[in-house]
């Protein structure tokens, strides 16, 4: 098949969650079939980055796009039932080049990944289209709004709304939606589209993230994730002031390492307290996870599936989650992780793992195996490739029919 890719981040290289997804969905279908894909680059650096995806699908088209213009355009549209995600994610460019390989050629499907750049594509007729949501972004909207101050509560608030009427009404233009976990994909299934729907998970590279057979201090636990990202910062605030001293008063030895890309001037201030590393970025986050006794996840806004808990299952480090966090992972708790929710929890959770070699040898194999065995990308593919064959047969079989 000739299939036409439109993703909203130019998803290579994979290194942060909303370029995994995509690119291990180009690569997979790239075996099989000629993938043309069309996405944004937020600036030069990331264009000529992006460019290395030229081996993994058979041609791709780019629009640079600067974030002052852009956040212009997601202004522009606070005033207007359209969301300002829409606007923000926007290019006339990128819109004018697929729109020529639309009219110059004829695809056998078109496949988007988020819901902000369906746009591009929402009036194409006559060819099988899949929307893969991955996360339902409204309901982000939606959560932030406990967090954040009045007034700016209001405008999440808003946002959040007009995102979810913008998902229902994108839904219905498609002929097969789909997200990331089963419970995004509930969600879905609320909106009551009419539209088929369905959910393939996230997957981790095992060959990648995999155990060194090396030791790991027993007093130090580390957190994984880019922290001028709003939810990992919240996390990381809670978990200092409310965690933290519990820990320290049962190991005062105990280490913290903070490690992923900007972290604001609040977050950097962390490091001011005992014990606490803020890295910013670096080149491997593996090092750091590897040497550890436990990786934490105590976010409080999660929506799909958080890549940090599968990447470090996958190296077999125990993971001690939030539930809403863990609600993106195929696993049990108490069986392959741990789950915990109040400041007390987390210290016992920590504690176990650190205090009892055999038990942190236990959740590190269990955990292992369950990414070996539920969210290694090839199992994930086979079902990406079902819900592919399925739009497909059911589009070209609605347009056999005679019409009455």
């Amino acid at each position: 098949m000739k299939i036409l890719y439109v993703c909203h981040r130019f998803p290579f290289p994979p290194k942060r969650g909303g370029k995994i997804r995509p690119f291990n969905m180009i690569r997979h279908l790239s075996q099989n079939h000629e993938v043309t894909v069309c996405s944004l680059a937020r600036s030069e650096a990331e264009a000529e980055e992006g460019r290395g995806i030229a081996p993994h699908c058979a041609r791709f088209e780019m629009a640079v796009v600067s974030n002052p213009v852009q956040t212009a355009r997601m202004v522009a549209r606070l005033p207007t039932p359209v969301p300002s995600s829409m606007g923000f994610f926007h290019s006339p460019e990128l819109a004018r080049k697929v729109d020529g390989l639309l009219a110059r050629e004829r695809f056998d499907l078109v496949f988007v990944h988020c819901s902000s750049v369906a746009q591009y594509v929402e009036k194409v007729a006559g060819v099988p289209k899949i929307l893969d949501f991955g996360d339902m972004d409204s309901q982000k909207w939606l959560e932030y709004v406990n967090y954040k101050p009045f007034p700016l509560k209001m405008g999440y608030w808003l946002e959040g709304r007009k995102m979810e009427r913008e998902e229902k009404r994108l839904a219905r233009r498609f002929d097969l939606c789909t997200a990331t976990t089963r419970a995004e994909w509930e969600t879905l299934e609320s909106y009551r589209t009419g539209v088929a729907s369905d959910w393939f998970p996230n997957g981790v590279d095992t060959e990648f993230f995999k155990p060194d057979g090396e030791g790991y201090d027993p007093d130090t636990i580390s957190f994984i994730g880019r922290m001028d990202y709003y939810p990992n910062q919240e996390a990381m605030f809670r978990f200092c002031d409310e965690v933290w001293p519990l820990l320290r008063a049962r190991r005062p030895g105990m280490k913290l390492l903070i490690v992923g890309a900007d972290p604001i001037p609040a977050v950097r201030k962390l490091a001011e307290r005992p014990g606490i590393t803020v890295t910013g970025s670096v080149p491997d986050v593996r090092p750091f996870i590897l040497r550890s006794a436990a990786m934490v996840a105590p976010l409080a806004i999660a929506r799909g599936t958080q890549n940090k808990i599968l990447e470090a299952m996958a190296m077999g480090v125990p993971v001690v989650s939030s539930s809403i966090a863990a609600g993106g992972v195929d696993a049990v708790g108490g069986e392959h992780f741990l789950v915990a929710d109040s400041p007390q929890e987390y210290a016992e959770a920590i504690c176990s793992i650190a205090d009892q070699p055999a038990e942190r040898a236990r959740l590190a194999h269990a955990g292992r195996e369950r990414m070996l065995s539920h969210h290694a990308w090839p199992r994930s593919m086979e079902r990406l490739d079902a819900i592919i064959g399925r739009c497909v047969e059911e589009f070209h079989g609605k347009r056999a029919m005679p019409s009455r």
